[in-house]
């Protein structure tokens, strides 16, 4: 059985809700990553932010990416999958809530993520496609 944390991109880093954007901004680049998962005071999963929740829900409403924290951009339930669970359980949870970054967590702590380029590393071009078509459909 080929598990979320045989997938993985292990060692992902947190960044706490209270941190603002540009700190997060400057992050991504340091360590060469487009999404960060967000975390509480008690180290727990509150969000993700992503490079494009920076530029569209900041700094093109007009807003300082200085003054903005990464909890005020947090927004939904935050999904996140086990490092045992099945491959099959990391596709149906990306596909069923159309999100393309899953955070892994083991032991109440956060292991790595899984991304589209871990999916295209470890899936067969037709699993791939059915993750994507799902993923990338048009919401209703």
């Amino acid at each position: 059985m080929t598990t979320a944390e045989d997938i993985m991109h292990p060692g992902a880093h947190w960044i706490p809700s209270h941190e603002t954007l540009d700190r997060a901004a400057q992050l991504m680049r340091e360590l060469d990553v487009g999404a960060l998962p967000i975390s509480d005071q008690n180290e727990r999963l509150c969000g993700i932010i992503t490079d494009r929740d920076i530029v569209v829900g900041c700094v093109a409403m007009g807003h300082d990416p200085s003054k903005v924290t990464c909890g005020e951009m947090a927004k939904g339930t935050p999904r996140w999958i086990n490092a045992d669970a099945d491959v099959t359980d990391v596709l149906r949870e990306m596909q069923g809530h159309q999100i393309r970054r899953l955070p892994v967590i083991k032991d109440k702590r956060l292991v790595g993520m899984i991304s589209e380029a871990d999916l295209a590393h470890h899936l067969s071009k037709d699993q791939l496609a059915s993750w994507a078509d799902k993923v990338y459909a048009t919401q209703k």
